[in-house]
């Protein structure tokens, strides 16, 4: 096994421990630019190294050319390493939706909402489905079945809200 070979295993390791336990530097080299040297970054860097130069002695370079390949493909791998990890720690579109991001959507009607207390409604919100409790908006007391679609209008608490039934619904 060659040397090349050895940095790699080392660098898959440092990756995946990385990837089950956490960032295994958090907070040491927080002096040094952002996420550029993480213990995701330092893996990825370390294994595409190991290959990379492993590849190029495999096909007959002297160590003077395969060492400069494999820092090559090490510092491609390892930027790759340190984008994606911003990418996803900047990533807001996993946050948990709230009541007020259901104003102005369509649902349907789960529960029936009588006239003067609460059913259930559905709502998607991107992509996620809320189950709210409703009590019908006070322009519309009529009585509202399961399967009518309906439109929110105002949040009363983080579980509820008010809707109307949508104009296709009642012509």
């Amino acid at each position: 096994m060659t040397t090349y070979l050895i940095i790699a295993v080392l660098g898959l390791l440092v990756l995946l421990v990385s990837l089950v336990v956490g960032d295994l530097l958090d907070g040491a080299l927080d002096a040094l630019a952002g996420d550029t040297f993480s213990s995701a970054v330092i893996g990825a860097f370390l294994a595409a190294l190991g290959f990379g130069g492993a590849l190029a002695e495999g096909l007959g370079a002297p160590v003077p050319v395969s060492l400069p390949a494999g820092a090559v493909a090490g510092v491609g791998f390892g930027w790759f390493a340190a984008w994606l990890t911003r990418l996803l720690r900047s990533d807001t579109s996993g946050s948990t939706p709230r009541t007020d991001d259901t104003l102005g959507r369509e649902g349907v009607v789960v529960t029936a909402i009588p006239a003067d207390g609460y059913g259930t409604v559905k709502v998607l919100v991107g992509g996620h489905a809320m189950r709210l409790n409703a009590r019908l908006d006070t322009d519309h007391p009529i009585p509202v079945e399961p399967g009518t679609r309906v439109h929110v209008t105002g949040a009363i608490s983080p579980t509820a809200v008010t809707v109307a039934p949508t104009w296709r619904e009642l012509g």
